[in-house]
């Protein structure tokens, strides 16, 4: 019986602390986001995504931006480029709480698609490969979401395995 009301209260307290991280948090917590981390600080967006949101968050993984052309992360961190980095951050994020049963619903009432309209004005196309959520960038570049729903007080985070960028 102690060892039943043990695991029950780690599992209120997991809850319950899962419930006050934030979208940033969930972020920084994670050792596959330490590229994002120091991008949303680089580019001055912590307080903004710390906000009261809701936001969803396309979170690209470390491998994902290692994806990119050689330099193309460096030269993004560079205070000069501050406002490109921000652009492209916020294309990752949609206004909104939207969990992955919402994208696969607006994407079957879209009869195959579903276009979201970024925090930074662009768009991102949502399709479903296979049972796959997959999001296709203005230019034709894809990634898909590899983890889905870590949902935050401000909102929910879906991991994706490629960076997703505007015109």
């Amino acid at each position: 019986m102690k060892n039943l009301l043990v695991i029950l209260f780690a599992l209120i307290a997991s809850i319950a602390f899962g419930q006050t991280k934030d979208v940033v948090d969930i972020a920084i917590g994670s050792k596959d986001h330490t590229t994002l981390v120091a991008a949303v600080k680089a580019a001055d967006l912590v307080a903004t995504l710390k906000g009261k949101g809701p936001f969803t968050v396309f979170a690209p993984t470390n491998a994902a931006f290692d994806k990119l052309p050689a330099g193309t992360v460096e030269n993004l961190l560079k205070p000069e480029n501050k406002e490109q980095l921000a652009k492209i951050l916020t294309y990752h994020v949609v206004s909104g709480n939207l969990d992955v049963a919402a994208v696969v619903a607006a994407i079957k009432a879209g009869k195959g698609k579903a276009v979201l309209t970024t925090v930074s004005g662009g768009k991102l196309t949502g399709t479903l490969d296979g049972t796959k959520v997959k999001l296709t960038d203005e230019s034709g570049n894809s990634a898909y979401v590899v983890v889905a729903d870590l949902k935050g007080s401000n909102g929910v985070v879906h991991v994706i395995d490629g960076v997703v960028l505007p015109k």
